[in-house]
């Protein structure tokens, strides 16, 4: 179910129900010649459309632009960077309406730059606004020393639950380094990510261009397939399946 689908009576049904709101991270960023720009994005929409079908879930808009930084190449290339101190404000901003707003149970999901369980400028900002927005709305609500209070006392028995008021908040990787290992390897614009984009929108991969590329992290898009990329899909939903509660 997408948010921006919804009514005002089954937004707030799913906030009563505290049904995992996801919001898809992304960039727009040079993937090579032969896979679009917003792959990042795109992957991950692709991927909850699926999960859509094993469990309910809300997504919300994805945040398109994000910290991509000229790592892989320059602006010339048309990667959109943004630095990571403004995009923690624009984070923060709409976390806080959505906390406010009575969502309790959010995930932000990302993509980009997470080999392994590597943590980058954009999931750092990320995590760090979640966590802002939920101490600021907890001793705003619930008074200062509000965890020391003898109403928390079951906090500790909580910690893996959805009363847990310290994750109403949860930032985590659209493949963890466990379900990465599974499926053989993580690349960017390479035979693995190539592979996921084309099993989710096979109309943004051209898999003739593959052999146009000159980069070393493209050139092994030649070896990318739907197959595998379905394969992917499968372990990358079961993982999602498992972590968004």
């Amino acid at each position: 179910m997408n948010l921006v689908d919804m009514f005002y009576r089954e937004i707030e049904d799913g906030k009563a129900r505290k049904v995992p709101l996801i919001i898809p991270i992304g960039t727009m960023e040079y993937h090579g010649q032969h896979a679009s720009l917003g792959t990042d994005t795109m992957v991950i929409t692709g991927v909850m459309e699926r999960l859509g079908k094993r469990k309910e879930i809300i997504v919300a808009p994805p945040i398109w632009y994000g910290v991509a930084s000229y790592a892989v190449c320059a602006p010339e290339k048309n990667t959109i960077q943004v630095d990571c101190d403004p995009y923690e404000i624009y984070i923060t901003e709409i976390l806080k309406s959505l906390v406010y707003g009575g969502w309790k149970n959010i995930y932000l999901v990302f993509h980009h730059q997470s080999e392994g369980d590597g943590l980058m400028p954009m999931s750092l900002a990320c995590m760090k606004a979640a966590k802002k927005v939920t101490l600021r709305y907890l001793e705003e609500t619930r008074g200062q020393g509000w965890w020391g209070s003898n109403d928390m006392q079951d906090y500790y028995n909580n910690l893996d639950t959805s009363d847990n008021p310290m994750t109403f908040i949860k930032t985590i990787q659209l493949m963890d380094a466990e379900t990465q290992k599974k499926i053989g390897g993580f690349d960017h614009a390479g035979q693995y990510e190539t592979s996921l984009l084309a099993a989710v929108y096979p109309q943004n991969v051209n898999f003739e261009r593959t052999g146009w590329n000159t980069e070393w992290f493209a050139i092994p898009s030649q070896k990318a397939s739907v197959e595998l990329g379905e394969m992917m899909v499968k372990h990358t939903l079961d993982y999602l399946e498992r972590t968004i509660i």
